[in-house]
């Protein structure tokens, strides 16, 4: 029996769940991304020893099974907010966005590829407008970004 996606706090054991995703939701849905500099155990590491350490991270999870993350760095950063291929269109990825906007009082800025135009449609259906463009040499991956911005209705 499938029961209703739900969201909680990630804890340092779900760090190999979570480096799965981000390793997965990359691969299969930004095939322009370049060839992934570091390997599997480095990305766990890195989801361990970092986004674990200096972000707030919420798993959404159904019947057990991790479908997704969100991490949010300072309190105004999503850093990162990946799902399985899979469980996208579920509103997976609206639960997790809401459980961070919560945390985030006033309001929530985040940088998404230019080239993705999948999380720019999403960020733009739930109100957040493009306030930056790079031309990616800030970033590893070296594609230019857009940065987003969301601020609550009430503080508009």
């Amino acid at each position: 029996m499938t029961t209703t996606p739900h969201v909680r706090p990630a804890t340092p054991a779900d760090a190999p769940a979570i480096a799965r995703i981000h390793i997965t939701s990359r691969e299969v849905t930004m095939p322009y991304l370049p060839p992934r500099k570091r390997s599997d155990d480095e990305v766990r590491w890195w989801v361990e020893n970092i986004v674990l350490k200096e972000c707030r991270v919420w798993l959404a999870e159904r019947d057990g099974h991790v479908l997704g993350f969100a991490a949010l760095e300072d309190e105004e950063l999503l850093d990162q907010l990946y799902l399985l291929p899979e469980a996208r269109r579920q509103g997976i990825g609206t639960l997790l966005l809401d459980e961070v906007r919560r945390h985030s009082p006033d309001g929530l800025s985040l940088h998404v590829f230019r080239q993705n135009t999948d999380a720019r449609a999403f960020y733009e259906r739930h109100g957040f407008t493009v306030t930056e463009t790079n031309d990616g040499s800030a970033n590893m991956e070296n594609l230019p970004q857009l940065t987003y911005r969301w601020t609550p209705s009430s503080q508009a």
